[in-house]
């Protein structure tokens, strides 16, 4: 069955699954502005940080389009309000910034306002189909990880919704499952907003891949009694040396996996990485809104007025990762120097 599509471009329109409304509704929205975008990524109608870039791209080409004027510099001034916009609507996932500098550097390359536009909107459909040519190759490349009779364990989505592709973290998955592998998946709910039980569920009964899913808080026992083989995750932000920001629980997992002498793999494209820090320590953890703790699908289920926090993402030091799985090889330790050879 065909993958679901989180978002498209048809004809200068840019159209989104609203994944908020998942498994329930399958709801497609038309974004007809930037601040739309920016309210979808922020909202996480389009989420996955490798479809928060492809949407910001697209964002860009319509903030660009809605610019009435023919001088170059004033064009600029517009549009770099356009991209401050975009680039405020969520901090963590690297995606997103390096979609936006990708669209910075081709409109400081135009000469008319006119031509700016035309170039802004060939890039972001390049990104996309990079984004699906990257999936494909670190899938294949990650499946040779995957052992035959393996039970997988994976955390929060990262297939074609999170990534407008094929999937990086569940590509994976999807590729091994592909070639006759004969696997089994384990998927956590992902609490506090489900996105294991909602979406990565979801992908996988399209998909066909016989999997169980569990609360967050049974990954541990499962280890523990030998049903995992290997654990499969993506990534949102990934420093120079490996450190590794992911969804709230990641690095939970990581810990039980290493005192289970379990493989632990992540898989991003390249996009992913930021050689500017140097370490998880640097990276920017966002925090949601209380509610997202409290209540479930709009139903309270904690008392009013009580103190929340609520990260959206954790780090997990690259000690305990086994391997890097990106479209350009699998790096494994030391990832410093893995890293920088394999982003140059």
């Amino acid at each position: 069955m065909a993958d679901l599509v989180p978002l498209e471009w048809r004809n200068g329109r840019l159209i989104i699954l609203d994944q908020t409304l998942l498994p329930l509704h399958e709801t497609y929205i038309e974004l007809h502005d930037y601040q739309e975008v920016a309210s979808a990524i922020k909202s996480l109608a389009v989420r996955g940080a490798p479809a928060i870039g492809l949407a910001a791209a697209y964002g860009v080409v319509k903030g660009a389009q809605a610019i009435k004027t023919n001088d170059v510099r004033e064009f600029n001034s517009e549009l770099q309000k356009v991209i401050d916009t975009l680039a405020a609507s969520r901090p963590t996932a690297r995606n997103l910034f390096w979609a936006l500098e990708r669209m910075q550097r081709v409109a400081q390359s135009g000469i008319n306002v006119d031509q700016i536009k035309k170039v802004l909107e060939q890039e972001a459909i390049r990104i996309h189909q990079e984004q699906l040519e990257s999936d494909l190759a670190l899938s294949r490349l990650g499946a040779a990880l995957i052992n035959t009779g393996d039970t997988i364990l994976t955390h929060c989505n990262a297939g074609a919704l999170a990534t407008g592709g094929y999937g990086t973290a569940l590509g994976v998955i999807k590729q091994a499952y592909a070639e006759g592998k004969n696997i089994q998946v384990i998927a956590t709910e992902t609490r506090p907003l489900l996105q294991g039980a909602r979406l990565t569920a979801c992908e996988l009964k399209k998909a066909g891949i016989p999997f169980t899913l569990i609360t967050d808080s049974m990954a541990g026992t499962f280890m523990r009694q030998g049903k995992i083989n290997a654990v499969v995750t993506g990534a949102d932000r990934i420093a120079a040396n490996g450190d590794t920001a992911n969804k709230i629980g990641t690095y939970t997992l990581a810990v039980l996996a290493r005192a289970h002498n379990i493989p632990f793999y992540i898989a991003a494209p390249i996009s992913t990485v930021d050689s500017s820090i140097s370490s998880g320590e640097e990276i920017v953890i966002e925090e949601r809104k209380a509610e997202e703790v409290t209540c479930i699908q709009g139903v309270c289920t904690a008392p009013d007025g009580i103190h929340v926090a609520n990260p959206a993402f954790d780090v997990t030091p690259n000690r305990y990762i086994s391997a890097i799985i990106t479209e350009r090889g699998i790096i494994r330790r030391p990832f410093t120097r893995g890293l920088k050879e394999t982003c140059r």
